[in-house]
């Protein structure tokens, strides 16, 4: 009688572990699915600033190109004996 009483109480807790392991299996999945969702948003968000980044500097190019291509200042150049009068 007692073995009995001993396996049936046995098998009882196993199938309890079983199902703590399942929840814990659960848990651990929500887990990582948070974890990988997280890692996705912070992927688009470094895209999206690469895309600004790179979009400002093509701009300050293009700026950097036109202010280039404008005629130069008129320059007067100074002799020697003009500074000295």
């Amino acid at each position: 009688m007692k073995k009995v009483l001993f396996l049936a109480l046995a098998a009882a807790s196993f199938s309890f572990t079983a199902c703590e392991s399942k929840k814990e299996e659960a848990q651990e999945q929500v887990g990582e699915n948070v974890k990988d969702a997280g890692e996705a948003k912070a992927d688009a968000m470094e895209n999206q600033a690469d895309a600004v980044r790179d979009s400002a500097d093509a701009k300050g190019e293009a700026i950097q190109d036109n202010a280039d291509k404008m005629a130069p200042a008129a320059t007067t150049t100074t002799t020697t004996t003009e500074v000295k009068k």
